[in-house]
């Protein structure tokens, strides 16, 4: 049984609060969400149904748990708040929740990203659910004249078998709340878990199947208005006038206007990357109407100029450029051709790879490049604001509400104290609404309209305003000697605007003459944080190259990767290495052991690949068919080591997103430029992956250990693209070096 100091806890985690309503109430940091039934809803006391930071236990038994966590469809919703009822030792079905605004005050990390929910909110989730437990059982023990340690919990029932007295929690309740919190409380072995390790259903499945309002597009207010923004056509152009002579009279028209998002000599911070700071703006009374108007309204633009601006990223000032121009597609692609042949930046270097290079027999090299992505949420950026000379109440889809209430407090110069942010469930994020440029947008229009407003981004605008995965090239080169044998690697990697290169992974650590060098350049197309950043790039690419090295070498592909993973293992070259070479094996030998990957089938051609990022591991194989000379995926084994799994069909679910999510973009996306504008604005020019085209069957499979839980939102995605890449070559005969690959060459061999 581990037991955990709550010291920092009643500083930072749980502090007893006052009395309310007759129930217990403890204040923690991290804390997600459940949902309740109108049978519950029926039986809460009022003031439960306040938005607050509290745990709440009533007299009638129910556990309210308030949800600060953004949810953007990875179900932290139900998962974290499994972790509180596991320890208080709840049952299930008397778990409700309320979603928290932001508060600062009451909780710590109010974010969605970089797949760390449950894996920061492992031991304070679950110390907030033991302290809860620790101080009821308190309470029983001075009702009945007992002793503490005499008492046992179940199901939420505190039990003394010695004197067969038993008592639900509500009763307790009130005496509990006034009891000291314990200065450490034992946690329950992982044997005993009840709850943790159940597949549970998301508590908000049946409220999103019948339509009921969750997201920030169906949030609506007493005379609110809305508003839709213009930006500029093409990136390295800005705003120069608007003529709203004819727009401005056309029906339900309240006001066009020009704004800033960000004042002059504005230190910007980490999210609020924006590409065009000036918009024009039309507001109205219905969104038909606003629609109109905006065809209407008549622009002119003229090119931007170089931009030098000052990023606060945490504490640290940097400074950021932007050059002038008007990029195009073609032109990024001389950049991948001139660049690899530069010195780049040497981030890692082991042994004497250029030495080995000059005496290998043999060297292979090969090129990889991926396209700028749109992120394409399902639901458009959206935000509602009700901003006034007092206060500045927000409404939305915001993956950072707690960094963004500092840029709307410097933009608006209002207090914090004054911003009030409430989260509505997202309809998809992907690391886009990290960004809040537009919730910035809503609070400022809704200032200069005195009035509530709703601002809606249309697909359009959402799809041409920027904020991409980056364009990434790759080129990776392998030497062997006579013997075969691979005796140095190199990988020299870049991308506009940043580099993918994670130098320290794998096979960093399993080749004794190892380089990686990574470059950049400079670009006014504004890119950020997608799906596994940089991983969903070089993953895919660095499996490919495995492949290939694999079948020059004459090994199976599995078995290649496997003896890396032993020698850095056993004896690891040099000591920064950044992954656990055990786990990441395991999951290859998982997947290889379930994919039965020794049969034969001739009909079906198989790919493989693994990565590891976020903190766990993944291993796929993927089965593919040729019909009519297409590729048909006909099932995808995926291998997953990420921990103690929570919420095991939670887990399945994201794992199934990410192998979908990955075989599309790697097969089918692009976002291609002309003059400095996006070449698709739409999906009927944007290719995403159709139904019919998905994997027939997911079969996933979860390494069981007892290490605390990491990353899975983001793991599953990057390397399915490396395993679609080999499971073609098998089918087809033709490598891809190029996404996407429908596009690179023919498919049919």
């Amino acid at each position: 049984m581990k037991t955990v100091k709550t010291t920092i806890g009643r500083r930072s985690f749980i502090k007893r609060s006052t009395l309310v309503g007759g129930g217990i109430m403890l204040s923690f940091n991290w804390l997600a969400s459940c949902d309740m039934t109108p049978q519950q809803v029926k039986a809460l006391p009022k003031e439960w149904f306040k938005i607050n930071g509290f745990l709440k236990i009533g007299e009638n038994g129910l556990v309210t748990i308030m949800s600060p966590n953004p949810e953007i469809g990875q179900n932290v919703k139900t998962s974290m708040p499994m972790l509180v009822a596991e320890e208080l030792d709840t049952d299930w079905n008397d778990v409700i929740v309320e979603q928290a605004p932001l508060n600062t005050s009451v909780f710590t990390r109010q974010l969605a990203g970089g797949s760390q929910s449950i894996r920061q909110g492992w031991n304070s989730l679950r110390m907030a659910g033991a302290t809860a437990r620790a101080m009821l059982i308190q309470a029983a023990a001075k009702t009945w004249n007992v002793d503490a340690s005499e008492i046992t919990t179940s199901q939420g029932q505190l039990i003394h078998e010695a004197s067969g007295k038993k008592s639900g929690y509500g009763p307790m309740a009130s005496l509990a709340a006034q009891m000291e919190v314990p200065k450490e409380v034992p946690l329950k072995d992982i044997s005993d878990f009840k709850i943790i390790g159940t597949s549970r259903k998301n508590v908000d499945g049946t409220k999103i199947v019948t339509g009921q309002p969750l997201y920030g597009l169906d949030y609506s207010a007493d005379n609110m208005l809305i508003a839709m923004i213009v930006h500029p056509p093409a990136f390295g152009m800005q705003l120069k006038s608007i003529d709203d002579s004819q727009a401005a009279g056309m029906p339900g028209i309240k006001k066009i206007f020009k704004i800033k998002t960000h004042l002059d000599n504005y230190s910007l911070g980490a999210f609020d990357n924006d590409a065009f700071n000036e918009v024009a703006v039309i507001v109205g009374a219905t969104t038909w109407e606003v629609m109109n108007a905006k065809k209407a309204l008549k622009t002119e633009w003229e090119l931007s100029p170089n931009k030098k601006e000052d990023l606060d990223f945490f504490g640290s000032t940097m400074t950021v450029e932007t050059p002038a121009g008007l990029e195009s597609s073609n032109d990024h692609r001389k950049i991948f051709d001139e660049m690899p042949k530069k010195k780049g930046k040497i981030v890692r270097k082991d042994g004497d790879p250029e030495k080995m290079f000059s005496k290998a027999a043999k060297i292979i090299e090969r090129s990889y490049t991926c396209p700028f992505l749109a992120h394409n949420t399902m639901e458009p950026m959206n935000f509602f604001a009700d901003v006034t000379s007092e206060r500045a109440n927000l409404v939305g889809p915001i993956q950072t509400p707690e960094i963004m209430e500092g840029s709307i407090s410097k933009r608006l110069g209002m207090d914090k104290e004054k911003i009030d942010i409430q989260m509505t469930r997202m309809g998809g994020g992907f690391g886009r609404r990290l960004y809040g440029h537009f919730m910035t947008e809503a609070a400022v229009i809704s200032k200069e309209m005195g009035q509530p407003v709703k601002l809606i981004y249309s697909r359009e605008d959402d799809m041409t305003q920027g904020t991409y995965r980056p364009a990434y090239h790759a080129l990776y080169r392998a030497a062997l000697d006579e013997n075969n044998n691979l005796i140095a690697f190199h990988v020299k990697t870049g991308g506009i605007p940043e580099s993918p290169l994670a130098a320290n992974r794998f096979p960093a650590g399993a080749v004794d003459h190892y380089m990686a060098e990574e470059w950049t350049e400079k670009s006014n197309i504004t890119v950020g944080a997608f799906r596994a950043p940089r991983s969903n790039f070089i993953a895919g690419a660095e499996q490919a190259f495995l492949d290939e090295l694999a079948e020059a070498m004459d090994k199976d592909p599995i078995d290649f990767r496997l003896e890396l993973l032993e020698r850095a293992e056993k004896d690891p070259v040099g000591e920064r290495n950044d992954y656990d070479a055990s786990r990441y094996a395991g999951v290859l030998k998982l997947v290889k052991e379930k994919s039965n990957w020794t049969g034969t089938n001739p009909e079906v051609y198989r790919g493989t690949a693994a990565y590891f990022c976020h903190n766990s591991y993944v291993a796929n194989v993927l089965d593919l068919e040729m019909r009519n000379g297409n590729p048909v995926v006909k099932k995808v084994y995926c291998a997953i080591d990420c921990g103690i799994v929570v919420n095991p069909d939670a887990a399945i679910n994201l794992a199934e997103g990410g192998v979908v999510d990955g075989i599309g973009h790697a097969m089918y996306s692009a976002l291609t430029f002309k003059d400095g504008k996006p070449e698709q604005n739409n999906f009927d020019q944007y290719r995403l992956i159709r139904h019919s085209e998905a994997p027939k069957e997911i079969e996933v499979h979860f390494v069981e250990n007892q290490i605390d839980p990491t990353g899975l939102g983001e793991p599953p995605f990057p390397p399915i693209m490396g395993a679609m890449a080999n499971a073609l070559y098998k089918a087809t005969g033709v490598r891809h070096y190029n996404q996407p690959f429908i596009t690179d060459k023919p498919l049919a061999g």
